[in-house]
């Protein structure tokens, strides 16, 4: 390993890929520069170029891109990859890999058990939780048992996913750890009004199976009464479908499909409701970023969904697949400014005492420690590392 002074370590940080930007990237992104501005040297491998690149290029994080690490299970690619991986390592000798989401997940804890260097795997939502369909299921299922003992500890983003992977057997209790997903403030200006009226509702959300867009438009149709109109942000595959639904079901001049979007903090600003309707989930941002501008929140009880959102007091959780459910509470909270009001306020008072960015890189900082023991310490110096507020700029993730 490289030398370093005893309060300084090098951290190589491991995630898929670049493009689209998910809550593993925007993760690696904060706990990389966080390390960095407390003094310690962060490195990130990843797949491809695109907007997470451009964000670390940005920060001064450096990197190296890994042709071959891709999403898709491709073996020989993977096996490349494999070599990539153990490569990179070798060439930048970290402390400790951090590994995240799950082809880099493996490959990363593989390659580093191979070259003698503990490693940290963060799950941000396992890829067999319920509602993923059987087959894909089982398979990832499969390999992360296999590889969960190359970790010296599993943090999971949500304690629904620390105890499915206790109840799949994929690793003991005493090496999982729950760590919240945390986000940097932002300023004051970008806060909502969720009193105000027309309602403009906003979902942040790739069109693609996880995403539950067909039962979002049923039950909007279901509240053409009100006075309303939604933003879309996201792209994705199943966007033309979604187009299509949203004719049929008479809501086209009500729905605006933004795109992805660099914007997002100014888009939450504006909206009196946020909803994100899915088929599973980990442990979504987009619920946390619609929080912290203090807007109340709809959503599928998926994954570990309800840990951030209290159903009938920041917002409303309905059953997965239920637009019947989805459409009581919307009809609930446009009928009603003052409600909106207190549960939007309430989900802010949720996300400064849960959710702020400092107390996940705090809480992180505790598994790194625990994790290289005598090799060194990394230094959560108070708040050091963490933005006070994000740049509004932030693309579009969940």
């Amino acid at each position: 390993m490289h030398d370093h002074r005893s309060t300084t370590l090098r951290i190589a940080y491991v995630v898929t890929r670049s493009d689209p930007i998910g809550g593993a990237q925007v993760h690696v992104r904060d706990l990389s520069r966080a390390m960095h501005r407390a003094g310690h040297e962060a490195w990130v491998l990843t797949g491809g170029e695109g907007h997470f690149t451009e964000w670390l290029t940005a920060q001064g994080t450096p990197f190296t891109i890994l042709r071959y690490l891709t999403a898709p299970i491709d073996p020989w690619r993977d096996l490349r990859a494999l070599a990539e991986v153990r490569g990179a390592l070798r060439a930048v000798r970290p402390d400790l890999v951090s590994a995240h989401s799950s082809k880099a997940g493996v490959l990363g804890r593989v390659a580093a058990r191979s070259l003698g260097i503990p490693t940290v795997f963060t799950a941000h939502g396992w890829s067999f939780t319920p509602g993923v369909p059987a087959a894909s299921a089982a398979l990832y299922r499969w390999s992360e048992r296999l590889a969960a003992p190359l970790a010296s500890r599993i943090i999971t983003v949500s304690n629904f996913d620390r105890e499915l992977a206790i109840r799949e057997r994929v690793a003991s209790a005493d090496r999982l750890v729950t760590i919240h997903n945390g986000m940097p403030d932002v300023p004051s200006a970008l806060r909502a009004e969720p009193g105000a009226t027309p309602v403009r509702l906003t979902m942040i959300a790739r069109f693609e199976p996880q995403k539950d867009h067909a039962t979002l438009f049923r039950a909007l149709a279901d509240v053409r009464d009100l006075d309303w109109r939604i933003d879309l942000i996201g792209d994705g595959p199943l966007l033309p479908e979604a187009r299509r639904l949203a004719l049929e079901l008479g809501l086209a001049e009500r729905v605006r499909f933004c795109g992805p979007v660099d914007n997002v903090p100014t888009l939450l600003a504006e909206a009196q409701v946020y909803l994100l309707i899915s088929n599973w989930e980990g442990f979504p941002r987009s619920i946390l970023e619609a929080m912290r501008a203090g807007v109340p929140v709809v959503a599928s009880r998926v994954g570990g969904v309800d840990e951030a959102v209290e159903d009938g007091v920041s917002g409303f959780l309905a059953p997965r697949g239920d637009s019947t459910a989805v459409a009581r509470a919307l009809r609930t909270l446009l009928q009603d400014p003052a409600l909106r009001r207190r549960q939007g306020a309430r989900g802010r008072v949720l996300y400064e005492a849960r959710f702020d960015l400092a107390l996940t890189i705090a809480r992180t900082v505790e598994v790194y420690n625990a994790v290289v023991g005598g090799r060194g310490s990394v230094t959560p110096a108070r708040h050091a590392g963490v933005p006070a507020q994000v740049a509004v700029s932030d693309r579009a993730v969940s």
